[in-house]
């Protein structure tokens, strides 16, 4: 908003009335970055290879749990909880790293960032035994937990044009893609490449070598004063609207969670046969399909968008519990591609959303609570499939999951379909 002053601190969240567009139409930011956006390219492009290359590293384990589950001798629980941790190590972390971003600036977040993966990487490559797993997994959940917000906003705040929708598309992108490309290259090392459980970390410890590099592009320039952490507050009057918002993110990425913590197990197990790349790419092919859907749809109409994702999100659980009854490679991976398309779709919707209406001044802040919210969905879900699992077995825990968030997906999507246009 030009012209108009900003406020010094922000004492919660707040909103600004943006409303939807259909077609190729674009909502662009206001103010200085309308005016100076040209020469933004080498920033822009560095932020979005970070997000890219973090998402990367944090789903590189998903193949190799039943290598370490076999070396170090624990159980499916363990496995679920060593997933979860990341979640449990992310959540608060989001909720302090948005304000820190907005007081002292993207580089000086994103760059101790990437050195929390660099070190959880190292971790992985050493691991002597379950506790290293856990101990790598919650560096790698502060470091997206940090990052995640900032690099974000960088890319609203970087985007040559000012065009946050843009900006949205390419951040959901990169996570969603990055989070499919991690599983499938470790399978890949882990199956035909020498030393798969060393080699895999290597290789991620060179693209954070060369991420540490793009930081130096970042903007470091704070816009705040002194770090004052506050509590995300919503407006009585749009907590609604955030909230299912945050319910559609919510549901794509327990899914996700699903698919990364627990399908390379199941397709092990409906399957009758160990394969690490098999595993990676049941994992992997879910959020690249989801990565390959926001581009196909970015030059539509998101308005109803959010109904189409989590009706695809419903056949996709319901597939998924099929190829268990089945014993169906193919079934699985049509799960994993039509789970995936409406992970993407509802993924993209929610961030656009929340990057519409996040105000300029702590853009970050606002992202990292997102985040912090959207990864619930990652960590306690797929805690109860292991516990689940624990008690009956693999198949009856992923069936009891399909059975009971596919009905969940109906009645978010029936609830978006009705007020999601008006929650703006």
């Amino acid at each position: 908003m030009a012209g108009r002053p900003r406020p010094a601190a922000v004492r919660g969240v707040r909103f600004v009335n943006v409303t939807w567009q259909r077609g190729p139409g674009r909502t662009r930011t206001g103010g200085r970055h309308d005016r100076s956006g040209r020469g933004r390219g080498l920033p822009f492009a560095s932020a979005a290879y970070i997000l890219f290359v973090l998402t990367v590293g944090t789903n590189m384990p998903t193949p190799l749990y039943a290598r370490y589950q076999a070396e170090f001798g624990f159980s499916p629980l363990v496995v679920t909880l060593v997933f979860a941790v990341y979640a449990g190590a992310l959540i608060p972390t989001a909720l302090f790293g948005g304000a820190l971003t907005d007081s002292i600036g993207h580089r000086r977040v994103a760059g101790p960032a990437i050195a929390l993966s660099v070190i959880a990487a190292v971790l992985f490559c050493c691991a002597q035994g379950v506790a290293w797993l856990f101990a790598a997994r919650a560096l790698q959940g502060i470091s997206v937990g940090a990052a995640s917000g900032a690099l974000t906003a960088a890319l609203v705040e970087t985007e040559p044009s000012g065009d946050r929708a843009r900006a949205s598309v390419l951040a959901s992108a990169m996570i969603t893609g990055g989070g499919g490309i991690g599983p499938i290259l470790a399978g890949f090392l882990g199956e035909y490449a020498p030393w798969p459980l060393r080699l895999t970390y290597l290789a991620e410890l060179t693209l954070l070598a060369l991420a540490a590099a793009a930081a130096t592009q970042l903007p470091k320039a704070a816009r705040r004063g002194a770090w004052r952490f506050n509590r995300p507050r919503i407006p009585a009057a749009l907590r609604r609207p955030f909230a299912l918002a945050c319910a559609v993110s919510v549901l794509g990425w327990a899914v996700v969670a699903l698919f990364l913590a627990m399908v390379p197990s199941y397709a092990t197990a409906i399957l009758h046969r160990s394969d690490l790349l098999l595993a990676g790419t049941a994992g992997g092919m879910f959020l690249l399909f989801a990565a390959g859907t926001q581009y196909a749809v970015a030059r539509v109409g998101i308005a109803a968008r959010p109904t189409a994702g989590l009706l695809l999100l419903t056949i996709g659980l319901g597939t998924l519990a099929g190829a268990g009854g089945t014993r169906s490679l193919w079934l699985l991976l049509a799960a994993a591609a039509c789970g995936g398309a409406g992970q993407g779709i509802t993924f993209k919707a929610a961030l656009t959303k929340v990057n519409e209406t996040a105000p300029q001044e702590s853009r970050a802040e606002v992202l990292s609570a997102f985040y912090m919210i959207t990864y619930f969905g990652v960590g306690l879900p797929v805690i109860g499939v292991g516990l689940l699992a624990a008690v009956t077995d693999l198949l009856t825990a992923v069936v009891t999951f399909s059975a009971v968030t596919a009905p969940a997906c109906l009645v978010v999507a029936v609830k978006v379909r009705t007020t999601w246009t008006d929650a703006v």
